[in-house]
């Protein structure tokens, strides 16, 4: 099957092709012969029933500081002209973001989206995590200050992050003695219009966060990510770096607890944050990323799964 893909991202010069997923799925789709566009998510236009973008043909080939050829730009209908929208640009989760899903749900009965934009838009990574509370570490959502003291004088230690914030931005630890809360607490209400979330820190953290890849609801693989020296974020765009792991039981559990409804939400790209084998953390559905350092210690071809599922969800509507 030959397929048209369109790929909503951020500009191409600035990714780091030695990381970046969505330069994996591209390199992968260009492999099987797809024609690959690249488009930025402010050209998305909507007129008279109709959703195009601004964008360029684009070949691509895993050569630091030469990786992508664009041709000439053009129109193209999103609806028509296109099998496949990989919707990939990187958060905020804001609502430029929610608004192209909106835009992007309106080409669903022409043009398979991945992941499907109504679903995203429903599943922010730390609000849809809160559906299976049983296997996160205690957390708290709110903007009250009271609230804040006294979730950490239960709990000791504790960390509170942006609800809506990506790639570890503005994690923030507080120690047992409490200092800078007041100031940190008015500094994200402040910068954030929406609640924020506390949870209980996690000391196994220095062993690792496990970023855990599934693909249509089945696991494609995963691997641990260490936080960098004096640091609690194993982000690896915040410095941590990664390590070839095995899932324990318990991790399949939770896998398999997540599996068919991220299949049911059209889901297909997804990475879930568990740590110390049993304290999941995040679910991260609007740019996942991992996938080339998972198939860099497991020799899998994450990227070719994706695919697979796609075609296979292509074959089932036509």
């Amino acid at each position: 099957m030959s397929l048209k893909v369109a790929v909503q991202m951020d500009p191409m010069p600035s990714i780091n092709i030695a990381g970046d997923s969505s330069f994996a799925l591209m390199l992968s789709a260009q492999e099987r012969g797809y024609v690959v566009w690249h488009y930025d998510v402010s050209t998305l236009t909507w007129r008279d029933g109709r959703l195009s973008a601004l964008a360029h043909p684009v070949t691509v080939q895993a050569v630091e500081g030469d990786h992508f050829r664009f041709g000439a730009s053009a129109w193209i209908d999103l609806g028509s002209d296109i099998d496949v929208v990989l919707m990939r640009q990187d958060p905020p989760f804001d609502l430029g973001y929610i608004t192209a899903t909106h835009l992007l749900e309106r080409i669903e009965g022409e043009t398979l989206v991945v992941n499907n934009p109504r679903s995203v838009r429903n599943a922010p990574e730390k609000v849809m995590v809160l559906d299976y509370a049983h296997h996160m570490p205690p957390t708290m959502v709110t903007k009250s200050l009271d609230e804040v003291r006294s979730f950490h004088a239960e709990h000791g230690e504790i960390v509170i992050k942006p609800l809506h914030g990506n790639a570890g931005s503005a994690v923030m630890h507080i120690g047992r003695d409490g200092k800078n809360m007041a100031a940190m607490t008015e500094l994200f209400g402040e910068v954030w219009r929406e609640p924020f979330m506390a949870q209980a820190f996690l000391r196994e953290v220095s062993g690792g966060d496990k970023r855990i890849v599934l693909v249509d609801g089945e696991v494609a693989g995963a691997i641990n990510r260490i936080p960098g020296s004096g640091e609690i974020r194993s982000n690896l765009a915040a410095g941590g770096h990664a390590e070839a792991t095995e899932l324990t039981e318990n991790e399949r559990a939770i896998c398999a607890e997540l599996g068919p409804r991220l299949k049911e939400l059209g889901l297909i790209f997804v990475g879930i944050d568990v740590i110390a084998g049993k304290w999941l953390t995040e679910i991260n559905v609007t740019s996942p990323t991992g996938i080339r350092s998972i198939d860099h210690f497991n020799g899998t071809d994450t990227p070719g799964m994706i695919w697979d599922a796609i075609t296979a969800r292509l074959a089932t509507r036509s």
